[in-house]
């Protein structure tokens, strides 16, 4: 291979090393998350089973309010910077 080649591979190398190593660390936590809940499904009482469920869906609500509320605050941002600034209060 030509020196120009081996040199531009080297970083390259050295840097996606640490990208695919935490890619694997993201994945294996998901997959040591999802054992977990497949563990506790199993255990669980059907009582904590449905609080966990409202719990869910509470979040839900919860993240569509947020988002409604980032999107008004989002508009009232843009209506205040295109107003034009008026001259000095007398």
């Amino acid at each position: 291979m030509d020196k120009q080649v081996v040199a531009l591979l080297i970083p390259i190398l050295a840097l996606s090393i640490p990208v695919v190593a935490v890619i694997f660390n993201g994945l294996l936590k998901i997959q040591k998350m999802k054992l977990e809940e497949a563990r506790l499904r199993h255990t669980a009482e059907p009582a904590l089973l449905a609080e966990v469920d409202e719990l869910r869906q509470d979040l839900q609500q919860v993240r569509g309010e947020l988002t409604e509320v980032q999107e008004r605050l989002d508009f009232t941002e843009r209506l205040l910077t295109s107003r034009t600034p008026e001259g000095p209060a007398r």
